[in-house]
């Protein structure tokens, strides 16, 4: 606008100097001075109009909407695969060999435990421990007799240790062949469910074969592999979160133990979780997700991921300032810190109480008159 100023002021005193007649000096500078307060004039005129111009002019501007930044806590979790396992879960198997006469136990069946489950065939046994019986009643009659002889100094000192010795030593013979009974009899060693029965009756069993499977879940226990990058991050006693896609269902729970070594070909460590199980619902090897906390900020500045984007000088992200009495959006470079649940923690760079554009951030550029809505 000023050089149109320049130019028609020019024009103007060319063609007034073209036109003029005057010679005089005197008369030049009055006609200068005339023609400058022209200029003034023109020059007052226009910026009338200008000013007239830009008022009609409407200011564009974007569209957009802002979250006010807050002090919060921010946490990381990591996920890991656990795996499930009864907490008693036996094998059971006889404590000596036989060939199994009776089966006392179905599949699904409640047992306590040292309940019978099976038995095996003690014929051979039983029938030895008679024959023993009838030795003994006669070994016994023949050691009270030696004794009564002996308190009366009758006889001699070896008869009656010898009817002693035999008494007692068939009275041990038949405690041992009850203690095989009693061995041939398959017990539970728990409380709990008949899970699998292995053997039937006229199997042999032996304690290198197992007869059953008894499980107990009422009380379950969760391993778990962790990177030893977590290994200082990671602490019995940490609360967890296990859940189990399988049943829609998400339980609260504790670490219970820290392995004490790190296994050479993972590179991990195993962490132990209990849980109660009293429905019965958590079966062994289920599948679990188990999220542990590796990171905690009590005062934390976090935005959404999506908010952050990155140029060649680094990550940033736009707020809104006061310039010349408008909002506008301004680009202020960050440092990004630990990320969790699309969840962003800031470092460095924003602060609470700022006003980040959390809407409309895309169609602004560092400058762009906003409004906020």
């Amino acid at each position: 606008m000023k050089r149109i100023i320049i130019l028609f002021t020019t024009t103007l005193l060319l063609s007034a100097c073209g036109n003029t007649n005057v010679t005089d000096e005197a008369g030049k500078r009055k006609q200068i001075q005339e023609l400058k307060q022209q200029v003034h004039t023109l020059e007052q005129q226009i910026e009338a109009l200008e000013k007239e111009l830009t008022a009609e002019e409407k200011t564009e501007f974007v569209n957009i909407k802002t979250t006010r930044l807050e002090n919060q806590k921010f946490e990381h979790f990591i996920e890991v695969t656990g795996k499930v396992e009864a907490e008693q879960d036996v094998d059971v198997s006889p404590e000596t060999s036989g060939v199994i006469k009776e089966v006392m136990v179905v599949e699904g069946q409640q047992v306590n435990k040292g309940q019978i489950m099976a038995r095996l065939n003690t014929d051979l046994l039983e029938r030895s421990i008679e024959e023993l019986e009838v030795q003994l009643d006669l070994a016994i009659t023949n050691y009270e007799r030696q004794k009564n002889l002996w308190d009366q100094n009758i006889g001699s000192e070896m008869q009656y240790l010898q009817a002693k010795n035999n008494k007692e030593t068939l009275e041990k013979r038949i405690s041992s062949l009850n203690t095989q009974i009693e061995m041939a009899e398959v017990k539970s060693p728990i409380n709990g469910i008949v899970d699998i029965v292995y053997q039937k009756k006229g199997h042999i069993g032996s304690p290198q074969v197992p007869f059953a499977k008894v499980i107990n879940t009422q009380s379950i226990k969760i391993y778990a592999d962790i990177s030893e990058t977590y290994i200082t991050k990671i602490h019995k006693g940490d609360d967890v979160q296990v859940r189990f896609p399988a049943l829609d269902k998400t339980v609260s729970a504790k670490i219970n133990q820290i392995g004490n070594t790190i296994d050479p070909n993972n590179r991990t460590f195993r962490v132990r979780i209990n849980l109660n199980n009293n429905s019965n619902l958590i079966k062994p090897n289920l599948v679990s997700i188990i999220s542990l906390r590796d990171y905690v900020n009590e005062v934390a500045i976090v935005v959404p991921s999506l908010f952050i984007k990155e140029d060649f000088n680094g990550h940033y992200t736009y707020i809104v300032e006061k310039a010349d009495g408008k909002d506008v959006a301004k680009k202020v470079y960050v440092t990004p810190g630990v990320t969790n649940n699309n969840m962003t923690e800031i470092t460095d760079g924003l602060t609470a109480g700022t006003n980040i554009i959390s809407e409309g951030y895309s169609q602004v550029v560092n400058g762009t008159v906003v409004q906020i809505n």
